[in-house]
């Protein structure tokens, strides 16, 4: 497995998919497996770094197209993301190939205001690197219609599998017993694409029906200054957390009342949904890619237009009202996205494409 960074060093999406992954496939008893990324890597056989963070992006991406290490004939190559890692090549050819689409970079990056010389360059990117790949793997349905549709990849070539939640990481004890000042958690990159602009703009509503309400943002990026100054008409009803690390986090979920992911593009699927329910706090989604997979099957009601700033507000107020699924609904539901079926299911397509 070849990746971006380790979660350790980077919190992201991508970096926990792809660290939670290694150790779901590192736990099976069938399955021998090894993985770099840059940051500190795990303290598991077959965990490695590339480096420190930092750096040029040339420097990074030599550094790890360079690492032939672990190619010997009999290897699948698992790419997690386009920039960083070997060739599917060895001294007596091609390796089988696997790429994991986690989003389409080049749109992206143009969704953060990048030049389209820049975009452009990444698309082109993406698209030789995965000229070679037997099988590419996305976490939604959504995310199989941009890759079929925007680079052209046939439907045979992919393979839809939800990912994991680590269940041991979270405790759903039941919220707080105070319902006087209750709150709503939202834990995003700080991007414009991740729609915290529209919880902001509907924030009074939820103001107007519940005074002490308070909402956690939790998360950095480059969208921070303006979302700050959006909201500081809204006082010390609104928190920025910044960068927290895992034991903080979990502390934030014991307190919350609810957790609301409100990206009005190009999300895959929503890890983060899935930790909300892991800890037993129900997310308001949008109904934006991946996202709806995440909570369909326990209440669709979760559900609200990706951008309607109206509809957010009204389903938060609803849900402070108490309709909203129970802790235990929230944590079983959880518990039908585990990380070994889902370690299983790749050890089944790497058998597949060797064979």
């Amino acid at each position: 497995m070849t990746g971006s960074e380790w979660f350790a060093s980077a919190p992201g999406g991508l970096n926990r998919y792809f660290t939670d992954l290694f150790h779901a496939l590192a736990r099976n008893p069938e399955a021998s497996v090894s993985a770099a990324a840059f940051g500190t890597a795990p303290e598991l056989p077959g965990a490695k770094s590339w480096g420190p963070l930092g750096g040029s992006t040339a420097r990074r991406a030599r550094t790890a197209f360079l690492d032939r290490r672990a190619l010997h004939p009999d290897t699948v190559l698992d790419r997690h993301f386009c920039l960083y890692g070997p060739p599917a090549v060895d001294r007596r050819g091609g390796l089988p190939l696997v790429v994991h689409f986690h989003g389409p970079w080049a749109a992206e990056s143009r969704l953060t205001g990048q030049r389209e010389i820049a975009t452009r360059a990444k698309y082109l990117v993406e698209r030789l690197r995965y000229l070679r790949a037997d099988r590419f793997v996305v976490l939604s349905h959504y995310f199989r219609d941009v890759l079929s549709n925007d680079y052209g990849v046939r439907a045979d070539r992919i393979e839809v599998i939800p990912p994991g939640v680590d269940l041991t990481r979270f405790t759903a004890a039941p919220p707080p017993s105070d319902t006087g000042s209750r709150t709503v958690l939202c834990v995003r990159r700080l991007e414009r694409r991740m729609g915290i602009d529209n919880l902001l703009r509907c924030w009074p509503e939820v103001l107007a029906a519940h005074p002490t309400a308070r909402l956690v943002i939790v998360g950095t990026g480059t969208a921070e200054p303006e979302l700050r100054a959006q909201a500081t008409p809204l006082g010390a009803s609104v928190r920025f957390a910044g960068h927290i690390d895992d034991t903080e986090l979990t502390a934030l979920y014991e307190s919350a009342a609810l957790t609301v992911v409100p990206t009005v593009a190009l999300e895959g699927f929503g890890l983060i949904a899935l930790e909300s329910l892991a800890a037993g706090r129900a997310p308001i989604v949008t109904d934006c890619g991946g996202l709806p997979d995440s909570v369909r099957g326990l209440d669709p009601s979760l559900i609200v237009p990706a951008g309607d700033a109206a509809a957010l507000g009204a389903r938060i107020v609803d849900a402070l009202d108490g309709d909203l699924p129970g802790t235990a609904k929230c944590r079983a539901h959880a518990e039908t996205f585990s990380w070994d079926v889902t370690a299983e299911r790749h050890l089944t397509m790497y058998r597949d494409i060797r064979r």
